[in-house]
Formats: structure tokens, C-alpha cells, sequence
């Protein structure tokens, strides 16, 4: 077994992980997880606004 063969494995094995992964975010079961994550940044959030910038260092 030479470097050649070893390089040939690394990307067969890389390329079934990243299809392994593809499928995997485009399953059934991870699609609502992903959803859910997609409607984050329009929920209200009940923390205050940071001040930021002159104001808050004036003080």
C-alpha cells in the first residue's frame, strides 16, 4: 500500500461522510429541528436591548 492508495481511501471515506451528512439534513426527522432554528430570530426575546455606542459610556 502506497501514499496513492492511502489518498484514494481519505476521499472515498470523505465523500460517504458528506453524503452521509447531506442526507442526514435533508431527513425527516432533522428537517423540524432545522425549522424551529429557521423561526429563531423572529421570536420576541424578553431580554433589554444593549446600549450601545456615546450614550451608555455618558452615562
Amino acid at each position: 500500500m502506497d501514499i496513492n492508495d492511502l489518498r484514494s481511501l481519505i476521499t472515498v471515506l470523505s465523500l460517504i461522510c458528506f453524503l452521509g451528512i447531506c442526507f442526514w439534513a435533508y431527513s425527516r426527522p432533522a428537517r423540524a429541528g432545522f425549522e424551529e432554528a429557521a423561526r429563531l430570530p423572529f421570536t420576541e426575546d424578553d431580554a433589554p436591548a444593549p446600549q450601545g455606542g456615546r450614550q451608555a459610556q455618558e452615562g
